[in-house]
């Protein structure tokens, strides 16, 4: 794979000079440098392995959260208590979320009122201005 970036894992003049400078300035920032250049090759990698990871442990929280639960308590009374109970608050959740977007758009409706209103007033303040010197300037509504 030919690589034509400035700064890239290996001993180039600019990574040299980075790591340099980096000793002079604060030798952990050398230290991240010299780390860079020697295992940064293998970083992509790294990076995706994690997302991997990543990614199955957050599905496996979800399977979890939505009820798909591998073992339950060993109670099926409380195992059904606490269905009951996740799925009372899932809906009082929603019921919240939807109070929280109308409240939202009631107050997205009285900015643009308190903004409508402050424009009103500014227009109308503009055409007494020019009513009072007239031929200042020009009328674009008129």
């Amino acid at each position: 794979m030919t690589q034509t970036a400035l700064i890239r894992p290996a001993w180039t003049p600019a990574t040299i000079a980075l790591m340099v400078l980096g000793f002079m300035v604060f030798w952990p920032l050398g230290l991240a440098m010299l780390a860079y250049i020697i295992w940064g090759e293998r970083l992509d990698g790294f990076k995706a392995d994690v997302n991997r990871a990543t990614d199955d442990l957050t599905s496996a929280f979800r399977k979890n959260r939505h009820g798909m639960r591998t073992g339950g308590s060993g109670n099926a009374a409380f195992d059904e208590w606490r269905d009951a109970e996740m799925a009372r608050l899932d809906e009082e959740r929603k019921k919240l979320d939807e109070m929280r977007r109308e409240f939202d758009q009631h107050m997205r409706d009285l900015r643009m009122a308190r903004d409508r209103e402050e424009f009103n007033r500014f227009m109308a303040e503009r055409k007494a201005n020019q009513a009072k010197t007239p031929g200042s300037v020009p009328d674009i509504n008129a």
